[in-house]
């Protein structure tokens, strides 16, 4: 178990790097108007696969070993690293004074500058929300703060995306009695279909809201204008078919085609308001982007451990749907903070 904790802790350094590069990667590669689309075919493969993953397990499991798990992941980690020689292009500083490779050439103190992850750190520092009577006077406390709404509201999303996700076989093979690892894994299809069309939907829906307040604006584009292709995501799709999840499988109502039909709204519901939020938070601050996506995912996983930890015995507490319940309210929070930053905040910075 010490052997199996410690290699599992190495590959989450690993996993969370390559969705923090990506999203770094686009901002810097495509423009605002495809931004949206881009960032929604690249989560195709970030959230499809926790959706995915336990029924390709499932099938595994059944008719293999569960050791050939690992020896997939060790494929998968090598076709990634080919791909990432091959694909991703190499981009090259050229100084405007053409200075020589010596001067260009980095030292221990430029590299730990580079690497320190304090500066990560340091944007939790800023919003009033977090420590209000030591840093209420700092500087672009209200970009912070904007930030720090943000990161919660994904934070509250990925509460119920991994409690959707964790809880299935806890609640869907006692209530249709699957015995299988590989029927039960079959239901995960469900919303690993609403990730995949949410994420590319939400893209190119997100890119179209843009577009669409450049014409109101008359010309001016504002970051902040992005999130508001996600609100009907939050206040419409997520609530009604986390609802119907929830109480279906609490009321024995709808039979097993219910969940199924409601959690692939769910999938697409969240993924949809993923898009604009992921786009937006390497669009709110550009000069610090990869550090203000690094707070989104620490939040965001944070949230996403604990939810992990705690559904099942919310669930034996409560029931299943007071749970989703209680989800839908976190939800409804993330999207109040949501409608607060593209309405309300100051259009200077956000």
């Amino acid at each position: 178990m010490g052997v199996f904790t410690a290699m599992r802790m190495i590959s989450a350094f690993t996993g969370t790097y390559f969705m923090v590069a990506g999203q770094t990667y686009i901002a810097d590669i495509f423009e605002p108007l495809k931004r949206g689309r881009a960032t929604g075919f690249f989560m195709v493969g970030s959230v499809a696969g926790p959706a995915i993953g336990p029924c390709i397990a499932g099938i595994i499991v059944t008719f293999s070993n569960w050791r050939a798990i690992y020896w997939l992941q060790t494929a998968m980690a090598g076709l990634g690293f080919v791909l990432s020689l091959l694909v991703i292009p190499t981009i090259r500083r050229e100084s405007a004074d053409h200075e020589d490779e010596e001067k260009l050439a980095w030292t221990a103190v430029t590299a730990f500058e580079r690497f320190n992850p304090v500066r990560v750190f340091r944007l939790f520092r800023r919003p009033n929300v977090l420590l209000a009577v030591c840093f209420a006077l700092l500087p672009n406390s209200a970009s912070s703060l904007t930030i720090f709404k943000q990161d919660l509201t994904c934070g509250v999303l990925a509460v119920t995306q991994f409690g959707i996700l964790t809880s299935v076989r806890h609640i869907i093979n006692p209530r249709f009695h699957l015995t299988t690892p590989l029927v039960s894994g079959l239901f995960y299809i469900a919303p690993g279909i609403g990730f995949f069309v949410g994420s590319v939907v939400g893209g190119r829906f997100s890119d179209r809201t843009v577009k669409r307040y450049i014409v109101k604006r008359e010309g001016i584009r504002l970051p902040k204008d992005r999130l508001n292709s996600g609100l009907t995501g939050l206040f419409i799709v997520l609530p009604i078919s986390m609802l119907l999840y929830g109480w279906s499988l609490e009321k024995e109502f709808g039979g097993l085609a219910l969940p199924i039909v409601a959690g692939f709204w769910v999938g697409t519901g969240l993924m949809g308001t993923f898009n604009a939020l992921n786009t937006y938070t390497a669009e709110v601050l550009p000069k610090e982007k990869a550090e203000v996506i690094c707070t989104k995912y620490i939040v965001q996983y944070v949230c996403a451990a604990a939810c992990t930890a705690a559904v099942v015995p919310l669930i034996d507490a409560i029931g299943v749907g007071w749970s989703f319940t209680f989800f839908v309210a976190l939800d409804m929070l993330g999207g109040l903070l949501v409608v607060y930053i593209a309405r309300f905040s100051s259009s200077s910075w956000a």
